[in-house]
């Protein structure tokens, strides 16, 4: 029987990417094979992104789309990863929305995924600002200051993992937690389980509007720092 995908991503306001976003992963999700799904978590938008999720589904009929009140990237991610979980997903693949990352690299993470507990993407060709990269760069610093652990890139969102994988770390990681993805990769290296990090192209975002701006992403670093903290005693 053949390994069943479930690609799993957020959105929030993204009615001007998600057609495109949408047409380009399920072809992905097609190729693998029928049981496979698109999950795409509408985070309470204020736009139509979910109306055009619900047109979609018409044209596009391995697209799962579901809804929910806003709570956030974090938790908008925990709610897909459980979801996938639920439904016996054998590997689950999550990216965003928003157009930055490409389903044409997703091939070799696919014929890997027996090899590793997780595949991430590093955003080594990063194409969304200098004030990102250096978010990313303040952030492994953090993260080997807190945790003693040091990540290529801990908030990829371009990785492949099996559901035993999420099984086994999804209860540890707090409930609605806004950095769930970072505190994944925390778990996966501080465990020593066999991941494997990948180079992938990152994009510019290919419409609508960022919703992060440089006072949210301090005030987010500031609240990561204080949460690190109390996590450290935990994991």
């Amino acid at each position: 029987m053949e390994d069943s995908l479930y690609i799993v991503m957020p959105a929030y306001n993204e009615e001007a990417n998600i057609e495109e976003v949408v047409k380009e992963w399920h072809e992905v999700v097609t190729n693998v094979g029928p049981e496979s799904k698109l999950v795409v978590v509408n985070d309470g938008s204020k736009d139509n992104t979910y109306q055009k999720l619900l047109e979609l589904k018409e044209k596009y009929p391995q697209l799962e789309p579901l809804t929910k009140p806003n709570s956030g990237h974090g938790a908008t991610l925990l709610y897909a990863y459980n979801y996938a979980v639920e439904q016996k997903a054998d590997y689950i693949f999550q990216t965003d929305s928003d157009g930055q990352t490409l389903p044409s690299e997703f091939g070799p993470f696919w014929e890997e995924r027996k090899l590793y507990d997780a595949i991430i993407g590093h955003r080594n060709h990063r194409e969304d600002g200098f004030s990102r990269i250096i978010v990313t760069k303040v952030l492994k610093l953090v993260i080997k200051l807190s945790f003693g652990v040091t990540i290529t890139d801990a908030n990829t969102p371009y990785r492949l993992m099996p559901r035993k994988t999420l099984e086994k770390y999804l209860p540890k990681i707090p409930k609605d937690f806004f950095l769930s993805n970072v505190l994944l990769s925390v778990l996966l290296v501080k465990n020593k389980d066999n991941v494997k990090f990948v180079p992938i192209t990152f994009r510019p975002r290919q419409g609508g509007k960022n919703s992060i701006n440089m006072k949210r992403i301090f005030k987010i670093g500031w609240k990561a720092v204080k949460d690190f903290r109390q996590l450290r005693k935990t994991i």
